[in-house]
């Protein structure tokens, strides 16, 4: 096939796709206004349907990430099946809940009246997942959305294939095409969806992008949540006990490869602490992954960088550093072919240097001393709101003066990735880092419409209407004194 008739085979491909997903969103909107009635019971069954399509092919979901991420079977445990089981369970037990209206007091101006705010499905929702955790941050927000009554259409990562299919096997066998459906495809799948006027957008990925899937999103003045990501510091001074705190940042920079959104990007650490610490997150690799860079790289427990490009990257951003001074203090070991990078630690990095202005989104660890706390504020402060900040001391005073002097999506004291766990706690960026909130109730709320309902009983309000003869203009000057 020539060159020219395989673009119009594309072109071709692309429209029959458009066609289908319009299809398929018509479905949806009949199917969303029958939705809107539908009772905590009929949301829990939709739920559970969607559990247990997902414990069926738990096999497979490994089998998948194994595939695609080379990732180990408690990871996956622990970051994708128990994340979506979680929120499964508390969704189907909180529901009831949720669904409840709340009555709110009604103003002075008001008194008569009786006011609540009832929780109403937005309608046809899209789900836009990343490849990182490509069934943790899909089936998370379906279970948002279906706990919220709405249907969703999906669109899975075109860089995690095994397991975009498994995501399309569970999602078929538990539900009708007009309640829930899955579109594979790369870019282009992406803009034909959004052109599309969905009553919500959910989307997970770089800030970037997020401004591409806003803007389009805007054309129809659909509502978003935006989960992205950006530069999450840790700041880290030497009060700490360091064999902990290096643990806890060796989990998240190196779980998943540090392939993840709210991964410890950058350490700001106290300039006396720097020695110790280096000794410490060496020792902590090592007892984790292995001895040697060799006993490293054949880790059965450490994770493969999504593909070649994305290691090409990272060692530019590795290479960049070391070109303007930085030091490789720990690892370094690069291998393309096998989309590995090992472990690593840089110091004495340039402020000028690429990885201290790109989102690393891998397993090296640029140090930026500090001598002063307010200079790691500064740094933090000059830059975008990242999505997590994370605090490692044991002084509450500097702990309380971080928190209180920066801005952050979430942020953790003394540990980091695990507030993405708790459901109680709402999970999001501000402003470039994201927009908006989700799990538990605030994915919940993300996913539904909050409308205010006020109903008169015996309300004054006719009181103030014309013609305004003496008495009303008495009537509102007394009201309007009695209500400042």
């Amino acid at each position: 096939m020539n060159e020219t008739a395989q673009v119009i085979s594309a072109d071709n491909n692309l429209a029959m796709q458009a066609a289908e997903m319009q299809r398929i969103f018509s479905l949806q909107q009949q199917t969303a206004l029958q939705w809107r009635h539908s009772t905590a019971k009929e949301r829990v069954e939709r739920i559970r349907r969607l559990k247990e399509s997902v414990m069926a092919r738990e096999q497979a979901i490994y089998d998948a990430l194994y595939e695609d991420l080379r990732k180990p079977e408690t990871e996956a445990d622990l970051a994708e099946m128990m994340v979506v089981m979680q929120d499964a369970k508390h969704a189907m037990a909180e529901l009831k809940h949720w669904m409840k209206p709340v009555k709110v007091p009604a103003t002075k101006a008001l008194l008569g009246t009786f006011s609540k705010i009832t929780y109403e499905p937005k309608g046809v929702c899209l789900i836009i997942a990343p490849w990182n955790f490509p069934v943790n941050l899909m089936l998370g927000p379906l279970i948002s959305a279906l706990a919220a009554g709405n249907t969703a259409m999906l669109k899975p990562s075109e860089m995690t294939p095994a397991t975009s299919r498994v995501i399309q096997e569970i999602v078929e066998d538990a539900f009708d095409e007009s309640e829930v459906a899955v579109f594979q495809g790369a870019a282009e799948t992406s803009q034909a969806l959004l052109a599309l006027k969905f009553d919500h957008c959910f989307f997970t990925g770089s800030p970037q992008v997020g401004k591409i899937v806003m803007s389009a999103c805007a054309q129809n003045l659909t509502s978003v949540t935006l989960e992205l990501g950006g530069k999450s510091p840790a700041v880290i001074d030497s009060t700490v006990n360091m064999k902990d705190a290096a643990g806890s940042l060796a989990f998240g920079k190196c779980s998943n490869a540090g392939q993840i959104c709210i991964a410890p990007d950058y350490l700001l650490i106290e300039e006396a602490a720097q020695a110790e610490f280096l000794q410490a997150f060496d020792a902590v690799l090592k007892t984790r992954y292995g001895n040697t860079a060799a006993a490293q790289k054949s880790s059965p427990d450490y994770t493969r960088i999504i593909n070649v490009n994305h290691v090409k990257r990272i060692q530019g951003l590795i290479d960049d550093a070391v070109e303007k001074g930085a030091e490789v203090a720990i690892g370094g070991e690069v291998d393309v072919d096998d989309r590995y990078i090992q472990p690593t630690v840089l110091i004495n990095v340039p402020r000028n240097a690429r990885i201290l202005e790109e989102e690393i989104f891998g397993p090296v660890l640029p140090l930026v001393t500090w001598q002063d706390q307010q200079e790691a504020i500064d740094y933090i402060n000059a830059g975008e709101k990242p999505l997590a900040l994370y605090v490692y001391s044991k002084n509450e005073a500097r702990i309380k003066k971080v928190l209180a002097s920066t801005s952050s999506g979430d942020a953790a004291i003394n540990t980091c990735l695990v507030q993405f766990l708790n459901h109680n706690v709402p999970f999001g960026g501000a402003n470039n880092s994201g927009i908006g909130n989700s799990h538990g109730i605030h994915g919940f709320k993300a996913f539904s419409h909050e409308r205010g309902v006020v109903r008169d009983r015996f309300a004054l309000t006719q009181l103030f209407s014309a013609p305004y003869t003496p008495f009303v203009k008495r009537f509102v000057k007394f009201a309007v004194r009695w209500m400042t």
